[in-house]
């Protein structure tokens, strides 16, 4: 199926047909190329035949040579043009688009004739509940993320004061202009009626970005900045200028579309796809006698984003449905936000430098360093920052890799925290503040965060995913069985966020006192056994606080197997409660406090939210960590960091990482020297 649909697999639906191509452009675009063919369309040069599809590029100029070869031999015609969520940078700076338009009709912003999408508007039932609900799950997680057409800009960035009129320029020549029915006097005519009917507002023009960029002048310069009105250049959130904004006036811009998601009822000049369907104020002067039909926002959408498009996983490299393109821009658009101004990091061991660059260097590299220079920001390992330290902290997330950070195994997903940090309850963290705030969810956060807990159920996975066989259990005796995991002692987290209870040997000992008849298996840490980290108990001491001792299993077999867990900080507590099981602590994780577990020791009273379950995995491993595949090397989200786990196509140590990994542990004793 197409992009209309959800997915479409590399053969086609109805196989592959020939599209021929006039234009260098399919040739010099991979990522086009790549899309069409995905799509079922086999690009080929020559002279087609009558049952043959030609391939033009919109309504571009370079579209006639296509155009022309299609009334000499009766092939028909296909226009491709960008879909509505592109790309980071225009596409004019080089960056591929995240899908494409396919028409088979004519083109969506032609209002002279009529298109896929304009049929699919008027025609479509869009009675669906499930497709329905996903357009309001997407359009408020546009809003969320802040993702617009083009996202090159920081949703902090400050707008005007809120109260003034909102008037949107267009690139001179682009095709929806010109064939939206409008030209040069549109423009004018448009600010015109913007000011008279708003005589004491103030009026913002806000400049394309292809404008900015100095690719293609805009309708309007300086020289129309002059009384109440202002242009405004600075790259800002299109959600931020939205809502300080008391109307909206555009031309045939995707902003209108994007205003009318955002909640108004914008005055349109040209004749764009989303115009004559009862959502905007349509000034054109022509009617559209094939759009009679009243549309709610949410059918708007699921006509032009869910159905209409094509969109590509460049992950996965398949077709895939919208939410899959959104959520790779999504995590593209956080790097590019979070980057753009570079870092300089401070207290970095050797080793881990080169994945600090993958993760954060893409945009400028991380230069290391004690002194950061404005506008670099600085992070600093998290178990290196003081308390008083002002940099932005950094540590493993909590789906980090296949093998142990001991073992110099380089980390899937990284977490900058410019708060504090998740194990240190006695100071707020950024993942406490998102936590809170996921305290009510919108029901497509809720499925989200539902499919992810599946998946990772289903897969066994965990924060190291250590290979090791499933535990054999069957000889213990009968009764409550109770999972106790070790810890590394003198690991952060403890020092921290343990309280009284601050070693394994007093856990086991809580654990036995407040359980005397269950049976109790303690599973020493990874780091511990391997002679990495402190926290070894000694075998004397084990004897009637552990049933069994085993070592060398799968945590996640483990966790299926027990009836309980209790923990003084492990995250092997917020493992068990993915699965269902009663998580009992000691200590304060980051997941305790908000109802979900048995709380032993002292919360901070900043935890007052109740959150349920999928709240507190939105949190911690959908908003809170930063995910870069291994595979693409580009930022990514959640779901495709779990493929990789999954399939064990994730990052390894090399030779000179190997070698190292074996000598610190030959030299246990001195670990303070790398870590």
């Amino acid at each position: 199926m197409t992009g209309r649909d959800g997915a479409r697999d590399a053969a086609g639906a109805e196989g592959s047909r020939r599209l021929y191509y006039f234009n260098a452009g399919f040739l010099r675009q991979r990522r086009l190329r790549r899309i069409l063919s995905l799509a079922g369309y086999d690009l080929t040069i020559g002279r087609p035949g009558e049952d043959d599809l030609i391939g033009v590029w919109g309504r571009s100029p370079y579209a006639a040579r296509g155009e022309a070869m299609a009334a000499r031999t009766g092939a028909a015609l296909i226009r491709i043009e960008d879909a509505f969520l592109r790309s980071l940078h225009p596409g004019r700076a080089g960056e591929p688009p995240t899908g494409l338009i396919i028409d088979r009709t004519g083109m969506h912003f032609d209002g002279d004739g009529p298109s896929d999408l304009e049929t699919l508007l008027a025609t479509h039932p869009f009675d669906d509940t499930a497709l329905l609900n996903r357009a309001r799950g997407g359009i408020a997680r546009l809003r969320e993320a802040h993702l617009s057409k083009y996202n090159a800009f920081s949703p902090e960035a400050p707008v005007p004061e809120p109260g003034y009129v909102l008037v949107i320029d267009q690139t001179r020549g682009d095709a929806s202009v010109r064939f939206g029915g409008a030209d040069m006097n549109t423009f004018r005519e448009m600010l015109y009626y913007a000011q008279e009917e708003h005589p004491a507002a103030r009026v913002l023009i806000k400049t394309h970005p292809e404008t900015r960029a100095g690719f293609r002048p805009g309708h309007f310069g300086p020289e129309d900045a002059t009384g109440n009105v202002q242009l405004l250049t600075d790259p800002v959130s299109p959600w931020a200028l939205m809502e300080g904004a008391i109307a909206v006036y555009v031309v045939s811009s995707q902003l209108g579309f994007e205003a009318i998601l955002a909640g108004h009822r914008p005055r349109v000049f040209g004749r764009p796809f989303y115009a004559g369907w009862g959502l905007t104020d349509d000034r054109h002067p022509l009617a559209y006698p094939r759009r009679g039909r009243t549309l709610t926002r949410p059918q708007l959408f699921a006509g032009a984003m869910l159905l209409y498009p094509t969109w590509y996983d460049p992950a996965r490299d398949r077709l895939g449905t919208f939410e899959d393109a959104m959520e790779q821009l999504a995590a593209r658009a956080r790097v590019w936000r979070e980057d753009r101004d570079g870092w300089t990091a401070s207290e970095m061991r050797l080793w881990k430098r080169p994945f600090l660059n993958a993760f954060f260097g893409t945009e400028r590299r991380v230069k290391f360093s004690e002194i950061a220079a404005p506008p670099r920001r600085r992070m600093i390992w998290a178990s290196k920052a003081a308390p008083e330290d002002d940099g932005v902290r950094v540590e493993d997330g909590f789906l980090r890799s296949r093998g142990l950070g001991a073992e110099l195994v380089p980390p899937l997903s990284l977490v900058l925290d410019d708060l504090g940090i998740y194990y240190d309850p006695t100071r707020e963290s950024r993942l406490e503040r998102l936590i809170a705030a996921r305290a009510e969810l919108r029901p497509d956060q809720t499925h989200r965060a539902e499919a992810l807990i599946r998946r990772l159920v289903a897969l066994g996975l965990s924060k190291y995913n250590l290979a090791g066989p499933t535990p054999d259990l069957s000889d213990l005796p009968p009764g409550r069985r109770i999972l106790v995991p070790g810890q590394v002692e003198d690991d952060a987290s403890i020092r921290l966020g343990a309280g009284q209870v601050s070693t394994n040997l007093a856990l086991l000992r809580a654990a036995r006192g407040a359980n005397p008849d269950a049976v109790i298996l303690y599973k020493p840490h990874p780091d511990v056994l391997a002679g990495l980290r402190t926290g070894a108990v000694d075998p004397a001491d084990l004897v009637g606080l552990a049933d069994a001792i085993p070592t060398g299993t799968d945590p996640a077999a483990l966790l299926e197997q027990v009836d309980e867990v209790w923990t003084m900080t492990s995250l092997m507590g917020f493992e068990g409660l993915l699965r269902g099981k009663p998580v009992t602590v000691t200590g304060a994780p980051f997941y305790a406090g908000w109802g979900l577990t048995r709380d032993m020791g002292r919360i901070p009273d900043r935890r007052r939210a109740q959150v349920t379950l999928e709240g507190l995995v939105h949190a911690a491993l959908i908003d809170y960590p930063r995910y870069r595949d291994p595979v693409t090397g580009a930022a990514c989200p959640v779901e495709v960091a779990v493929d990789r786990l999954a399939t064990g196509t994730v990052a390894k140590p090399g030779p000179g990482m190997r070698l190292l990994s074996k000598a610190q542990g030959a030299l246990a004793g001195y670990a303070h020297l790398w870590r």
